[in-house]
């Protein structure tokens, strides 16, 4: 017998409940939000204080979008021993030599292509891709129909914003957020917002 807790109960936290039914491995799948009035049902069942209640007998995916969050969230988990399961939508194109760490979520119609490495409690989100040879680092989101070509390496806690585009043999390094529909064609070396067509760093008004 296979019990799930879900950390975070919101619109992503119901995202991921649907694909932890669908691949049909749990017999039970509650939720731990502080914010008790996002019940899903009776499925809320306390607050992140009561993660030690669950930890013998439960698994734990954390499904919050902040990546700072999610991150804060994972590592005391991994702290505390807990199991921490990747889940995959079985609509999702994941290459068989593809590597990904604890508590990621690959969600529908994804494809993810050969060779590629992802770090702990990644996102890819619906209808993205990833080409064969890159690199994706901890905690980072790869937004609703973004597409990241071959051999690209993205660093830590980055975001791809949905639609946005990165071109092959590419570097982007930590704390970047990649806005929507930009496209990057050029090596990322300082953290930051960059958004645009080509896409360059967002100074601000």
């Amino acid at each position: 017998m296979r019990n799930l807790i879900i950390i975070g109960a919101s619109g992503h936290g119901q995202v991921v409940f649907e694909i932890a039914c669908k691949i049909g491995l749990y017999d039970k799948i509650l939720f731990l939000d502080d914010d008790l009035e996002k019940s899903n049902e009776s499925l809320v069942v306390g607050t992140l204080s009561d993660i030690e209640k669950y930890l013998s007998t439960f698994e734990f995916f954390v499904a919050i979008g902040n990546n700072c969050v999610r991150k804060k969230i994972i590592e005391k988990l991994i702290y505390l021993g807990a199991n921490m399961p990747t889940l995959i939508h079985p609509s999702a194109v994941v290459a068989r030599n593809v590597e990904m760490g604890r508590g990621c979520v690959v969600m529908p119609g994804v494809v993810i292509n050969p060779f590629v490495k992802i770090g702990d409690g990644v996102i890819v989100n619906t209808s993205s891709s990833i080409d064969h040879g890159c690199t994706v680092g901890n905690f980072c989101h790869i937004a609703v129909g973004s597409h990241v070509a071959g051999d690209v390496s993205i660093g830590n806690n980055s975001w791809i914003g949905a639609g946005a585009t990165i071109i092959n043999n590419l570097s982007i390094c930590d704390n970047c957020l990649i806005g929507a529909g930009a496209v990057v064609v050029d090596d990322i070396t300082n953290e930051g917002t960059y958004i645009g067509v080509p896409a360059k760093k967002y100074k601000g008004k």
